[in-house]
């Protein structure tokens, strides 16, 4: 078995990931380290859950302790580039966890807090910094960062970064750097014209895909459950009901939808709390530490949450409505079974949601098993007013008042999102826990000439809306 000393890391990396306990290096970190170290550019991919974080913050740890020397004022030696502030902060602390004995001076920028720490934090160099795009051009239009000292260039979450909402902000952050650098790109799913799309931004470089990169984790029990859309509200509550859901990440399309579902969990019995990209990013980091503390059992969350986030013992997911990007839905359920751990995820599917899940299908190349009653007799929702003054019927499931049945909802999640582009062809961490956790599969490619909707950039107002990518730069 590859250990972590035999791809020469330095002592005071070994002795960090020792303090962590972690014993054996992944596959995707077995493969890009060694390369990384040497100085090539990379292209990584590999599903979530693989431990990508530390593939690529090990090795450039380890390049800035052999080669010492102060990163220019207001610039930094390395730019890791992420899309959204809650996974700015977990590679920001991936790097100081890992990089404990050899002191890196590591600083995070996003928007939604105040700028001022940011820029006293860069007014002397920095060895790493971590940005959200919109933030870190901001502060460079004003002078506070520069970015002529960058030797290493990193592009996480490579296919949203490079899809048509990041990418004029990824186009000036790359005129802004040097072109001498070493530049990487890691992601859990590459669409073919993203991976085309990112061989123009890197100089020969290796690629490393570790299983089919768009494929799930073993671990990860799937179900689909059939029904109407007015039912989700009670069907999601009687989910909630059972003691096994211990922990539960819930996903819905948009930040409407997300405070309506969270809302009536609540009026259900069932506490939960929202974070999404409206939230104020206090809000969001208490929801979030709450979450992983424990203290929050149930939260849910738009999109922002799907990519990145390591949170332990998640034991479900639940696709309260289905994405409408096949990859999305692969980002998604990978919050669960992380570092060895077995997980579930449940997605609730409408009439109106069934070609979003055989694209899904597709896409991992596999059927995911139904649960409850088949597409033909879905069930429909009934009264739940018994529900909010504590009533049940027999099987403890809330009553009615006898008022007859409930007047359809409206879709939760609001009106869907109008994509302009043509339909999509159909088609961490080291084990032992920690960085963005383990796992294996075969690429999926698209068609180049087809357009799939893509989440634009999480930190700005229009955090969920949707549109098409090119492959232009």
């Amino acid at each position: 078995m590859t250990s972590f000393a035999s791809l020469h890391l330095v002592e005071p990396l070994l002795l960090a990931l020792h303090d962590e306990g972690y014993t054996s290096p992944t596959p995707i970190q077995t493969q890009a380290i060694p390369p990384l170290l040497a100085g090539h550019d990379l292209l990584g991919c590999a599903r979530t859950g693989t431990g990508k974080t530390a593939a690529f913050a090990l090795p450039i740890l380890q390049r800035l302790f052999s080669t010492k020397h102060a990163a220019p004022k207001k610039s930094a030696r390395v730019l890791v580039v992420v899309p959204t502030r809650e996974l700015a902060s977990q590679v920001a602390e991936s790097f100081t966890t890992y990089g404990r004995r050899l002191h890196p001076r590591v600083a995070v920028i996003f928007g939604g807090v105040g700028q001022s720490p940011q820029v006293r934090a860069m007014e002397r160099g920095v060895d790493v910094l971590v940005a959200t795009p919109g933030r870190l051009l901001d502060l460079m239009q004003q002078g506070f960062v520069r970015l002529d000292g960058v030797e290493t260039l990193v592009l996480d979450e490579a296919d949203q970064m490079l899809d048509l909402g990041f990418l004029p902000d990824v186009k000036r952050i790359l005129a802004a750097v040097p072109k001498r650098r070493q530049t990487l790109l890691f992601s859990a799913t590459m669409p073919k014209p993203i991976e085309e799309l990112a061989g123009r931004i890197l100089n020969q470089p290796q690629k490393i895909f570790v299983t089919p990169t768009a494929s799930t984790v073993e671990l990860v029990q799937q179900r689909v459950q059939y029904l109407h859309k007015d039912a989700k509200p009670q069907v999601l509550t009687q989910m909630l009901r059972d003691p096994a859901v211990r922990r539960v990440l819930v996903f819905t399309r948009t930040k409407r939808g997300c405070d309506k579902v969270a809302k009536r969990l609540n009026q259900d019995g069932i506490p939960a709390q929202a974070i999404h990209g409206n939230k104020s990013q206090g809000n969001r980091e208490k929801s979030l530490a709450g979450f992983r503390a424990g203290k929050i059992r149930v939260l849910v969350a738009t999109d922002i949450a799907a990519r990145g986030i390591d949170v332990d013992d998640i034991t479900h997911v639940v696709n309260y409505e289905i994405p409408n990007v096949p990859e999305t839905y692969v980002h998604r359920i990978g919050r669960t079974a992380r570092a060895g751990a077995e997980g579930m995820a449940i997605s609730l599917c409408a009439s109106d949601e069934r070609d979003f899940v055989r694209d899904i299908e597709r896409l991992i190349k596999r059927s995911i098993q139904v649960i409850g009653p088949p597409p033909g007799e879905q069930p429909r929702a009934t009264s739940t007013a018994g529900a909010r003054n504590g009533s049940r019927p027999a099987g403890g499931q809330p009553a009615g008042n006898r008022r007859g049945p409930a007047r359809p909802q409206r879709q939760q999640g609001g009106r869907p999102q109008r994509s302009t582009g043509a339909r999509p062809q159909q088609g961490g961490r080291p084990q032992g826990g920690g960085g963005r956790g383990a796992g294996q599969g075969q690429f999926h490619t698209r068609d180049s000439r087809s357009a799939a909707r893509i989440e634009v950039r999480p930190e700005t107002r229009n955090e969920e809306k949707q549109t098409t990518f090119g492959v232009g730069v």
